[in-house]
């Protein structure tokens, strides 16, 4: 996360929370987020039995790593909204530093479009991806698990993405707008 500094823009509290919209988008993002939590401690402890009972009693857990791979890419996305909507992301501010607040807010407000814009776009073409593998019929080599399903679980926490990119894209403009 983002240290401030008293050159850095300052946090504004409440932006990801205003009205009720964000309120319920800031939920569902945190419900997510910990959802993904969840499924990473899960992986976690699976793969310690799978390890100890491979080390110990030759009997991993079988499909392991197919379920490593499925689960943890859909865990993954699960954490991007929140990170957006609490201004975890990474910047890079060693040439913002010395513009102003409002030139700061307009750079923040192009940079949660593009948020919205990218996660859009990841939500169309991984959506589009999941209904190819499903017809297609592929699944995993030792499970036999349908490999679309783990595609298609990513696609909800695109969309929040989009829409916490873009609901923080209209924030910071209207923050922008107030403050000029």
């Amino acid at each position: 996360m983002q240290q401030e500094s008293s050159s850095a823009p300052p946090h504004h509290p409440g932006i990801a929370e205003s009205g009720p919209f964000g309120r319920m988008l800031l939920a569902t993002a945190k419900w997510f987020a910990f959802t993904g939590g969840l499924i990473f401690t899960g992986l976690v402890v699976m793969s310690i039995i799978s390890i100890v009972g491979r080390k110990l009693f030759n009997a991993p857990v079988p499909g392991d790593v197919e379920v490593l791979q499925m689960f943890a890419a859909f865990a993954s996305a699960s954490f991007f909204a929140y990170c957006h909507l609490m201004h975890g992301d990474v910047k890079v501010d060693f040439f913002t530093a010395n513009l102003g607040g409002a030139r700061r807010r307009f750079l923040d407000a192009l940079g949660s479009l593009l948020v919205g814009l990218v996660g859009s776009l990841l939500a169309w073409r991984t959506g589009v991806g999941a209904l190819s593998l499903r017809e297609a019929g592929e699944s995993s080599a030792i499970l036999e698990v349908p490999v679309w399903i783990a595609q298609a679980l990513m696609v909800p926490s695109f969309i929040l993405l989009a829409l916490a990119g873009f609901y923080m894209c209209r924030q910071t403009w209207i923050l922008r707008e107030t403050r000029s």
